[in-house]
């Protein structure tokens, strides 16, 4: 994926170093989710979103301005980057950041990470590709997860605003879940790195004016240290940084390897929320969880065998 060796971050490496990169890529975006429940008590949702997005671009398009080797996407490459930037940037994330507002960690990490369910279902309406046995068992495990955790046991409706949180993620997810179709039919022209800083670019343009429509000139949020120093983990550090170790490191393993080790990223940001936020997990949650959690493992088995 990576064409020139002066974008990357790491040497090549055994296998040891590939699997000790994306731990740390899934560590990083595990606890960005806690992180950026707390910079929502100081900063609108889809500001967070815009300089997510902007520092990332900002990060990304550093080194190939500095070696005079920016280029444009090419035009057979265009659908993917709206596609990207687009549903997944802009709406996956806009819709997350909003929910979050309303939804606590714990849930908002799991409704937004069934997107390998949404796959399922999206691959045999838009490839009109035939699920499997095993992929439907996993689309129903993982259902009845969702449907226990956004049951009246577990989510209380009565509050404001609990059934727009839930809608949101699922919403976000499928979208999500759309460009990973896309991703899996495109012809790639350009590396994805390459085409990343631009994707992010045209999230954070789309959701910055999202965020002057909905939320006004950013003269309500409350600057300081510590939030200067989420926005720089949020951006710079679990968007580009984490990008680059999944482009570079990525392609060392098999997209199977890939997508059960991106299975650690709910169950860190969770268990991350419940040490740094003092979420608390009710029995019901973890039934559903176990129940996502298998649905997507046994999804992501099953798609690698299609």
């Amino acid at each position: 994926m990576l064409s020139s060796p002066a974008l990357r971050l790491f040497p090549p490496s055994d296998l040891s170093r590939t699997g000790g990169a994306l731990g740390m890529m899934v560590l990083l975006w595990g606890l960005s989710w806690p992180a950026t429940q707390m910079a929502l008590q100081e900063i609108p949702p889809l500001w967070l979103a815009t300089f997510r997005f902007g520092s990332a671009a900002l990060c990304l398009f550093a080194v190939p301005a500095v070696r005079g080797a920016i280029t444009w996407p090419k035009r057979a490459d265009l659908p993917i980057v709206l596609s990207i930037a687009l549903l997944q940037m802009t709406v996956f994330t806009g819709l997350g950041m909003i929910a979050m507002t309303v939804t606590d960690t714990s849930h908002a990490v799991l409704l937004a990470y069934t997107t390998p369910l949404w796959t399922v279902f999206l691959g045999a309406v838009m490839l009109r590709q035939r699920p499997s046995r095993a992929q439907l068992v996993a689309l129903g495990l993982g259902l009845s997860g969702i449907a226990l955790v956004c049951s009246p046991l577990e989510t209380d409706w009565t509050q404001p605003d609990a059934f727009m949180g839930a809608g949101f993620l699922l919403i976000g997810a499928i979208c999500w879940s759309g460009v990973i179709v896309h991703i899996r039919r495109h012809r790639w022209h350009s590396s994805p790195l390459a085409l990343a800083p631009w994707q992010m670019a045209l999230a954070a343009l789309c959701l910055g004016l999202g965020a002057f429509w909905l939320e006004g000139p950013p003269r309500q949020i409350r600057w300081s240290l510590s939030l200067v120093g989420m926005l720089v983990f949020i951006g710079p550090v679990a968007t580009s940084l984490c990008f680059v170790i999944a482009a570079d490191y990525g392609r060392r393993i098999s997209a199977f390897a890939m997508s059960n080790v991106t299975l650690g990223v709910p169950l860190i940001g969770i268990a991350a929320s419940v040490l740094l936020l003092a979420n608390r997990l009710s029995l019901l949650f973890l039934t559903g969880l176990a129940l996502v959690f298998c649905g997507m493992v046994l999804a992501a088995r099953a798609t690698s065998r299609a």
